[in-house]
């Protein structure tokens, strides 16, 4: 069987379609096609709190290709998510319709914690060493969700509005920070040796502009390094 996912960020819209390679528990899934737009809703929705006409036509547009392609592709079923800047926007649940009526998508706008349970629910600590100790960190335009694991188990997880596009919109808040590194300290002042894992677009693109081997860890010296580094340019 094949299923698609829509994801509707702030920075990108992408449509993820994968076959079922092993139907036992749990599930796993190959990547069949990924196609990622860079409509950049946060822009509007972070500074203006709403999103623009021109951007909610190129939606629109995006969304009927999607359904056509997971037509094509013989998709049998698919989940349509979007996430911080549509739950910013004010025009969020106008759009939603929008979508459904021009596009055929059934779109649904998901709040941060669910945003992490989604993240979750992708069983990936299953893979992880159960000996050790694990901050997950995924990095999106315009949230941050952060789900800290011990013995494969999730002891807390919770979503921040901090994320790139909201970075660069200077729309990122000192007490939003302030509230990330109090998640951090509380939930893992018990813990020794913890490991941090990183995901999304900018995450692998920093990986990338290190040079590192793929399985290999950055280290924070040359994560800090190439910080330094990106702090030199004026964009």
């Amino acid at each position: 069987m094949r299923y698609a996912a829509i994801d509707i960020g702030s920075n990108a819209v992408r449509l993820l379609i994968a076959d079922i390679a092993d139907a036992s528990n749990p599930v796993t899934f190959k990547k069949n096609t990924l196609i990622r737009v860079p409509l950049r809703l946060g822009d509007d929705a972070f500074i203006d709190k709403k999103i623009s006409a021109k951007k909610i036509d190129s939606l629109v547009k995006t969304m009927h290709a999607f359904h056509n392609l997971m037509d094509v592709y013989g998709v049998t079923d698919y989940r349509a998510c979007a996430t911080s800047a549509m739950r910013e926007a004010a025009n969020g649940p106008e759009i939603v319709e929008k979508v459904k009526t021009e596009a055929g998508i059934n779109l649904e706008i998901v709040g941060g914690q669910i945003e992490a349970n989604i993240i979750y629910a992708s069983h990936f600590e299953e893979k992880l060493d159960r000996k050790k100790n694990y901050l997950y960190i995924d990095v999106g335009g315009g949230s941050t969700e952060l789900s800290f694991f011990s013995d494969n188990v999730l002891v807390a997880s919770q979503s921040f509005n901090i994320g790139t596009i909201r970075i660069l919109d200077n729309q990122d808040k000192d007490e939003t920070w302030k509230e990330m590194e109090r998640f951090i300290q509380s939930n893992t002042k018990s813990y020794k040796d913890i490991t941090g894992i990183g995901t999304g677009g900018n995450i692998n693109k920093l990986f990338k502009l290190a040079e590192e081997k793929e399985g290999k860890p950055l280290a924070y010296n040359k994560l800090k390094t190439l910080h330094h580094h990106l702090s030199s340019y004026s964009l």
